[in-house]
């Protein structure tokens, strides 16, 4: 995807149905519309939507509390997804959780979700924990999931 295609913008208050239908496209157990609104005002939030031609691609929830950033969930539309929009997404939170004064970020991921465990692992995260049975899955077993983790460098 050429980026000067993909426009990142803070998150709306009109966007929330469309985080809401993105996300439920992304994943098996999708948010509901109160947890993701639950989100968007708690402390610390941090909520970047992109936009590719004229329609939502995908979007990022993150929350900087003290020193460290947490991605919350990452959501990009499976047909748009390895075209650099996720990569943005959290390259864009990281520069925000850094001006917030966050030294680290952590996030879990889905040890069997390939696709995001190449993205993070190329933007330097580190595995640091394991949570079994962590991702429930329509009629499957659950999946455990790797706590990984960015540390920023300080100026």
């Amino acid at each position: 995807m050429n980026q000067a295609e993909l426009r990142i913008r803070d998150v709306a208050a009109e966007d929330l149905a469309t985080l809401v239908d993105l996300h439920a496209l992304a994943f098996d157990a999708a948010w509901s519309e109160a947890a993701i609104a639950g989100i968007l005002v708690g402390i610390g939030a941090i909520a970047l939507i992109a936009d590719s031609d004229n329609r939502a691609a995908g979007f990022v929830l993150g929350r900087t509390v003290a020193d460290e950033c947490e991605i919350l969930t990452l959501a990009v539309l499976p047909v748009m997804r390895r075209q650099g929009i996720g990569r943005t997404l959290v390259e864009r939170l990281s520069a925000r959780a850094v001006a917030a004064g966050a030294k680290a970020m952590f996030l879990e991921v889905a040890e069997d979700n390939d696709g995001a465990g190449q993205l993070y692992a190329g933007l330097g995260f580190a595995a640091v924990g394991r949570r079994p049975g962590y991702y429930q899955r329509r009629g499957q077993p659950t999946v455990a999931a790797r706590v990984l983790r960015l540390g920023f460098s300080q100026p």
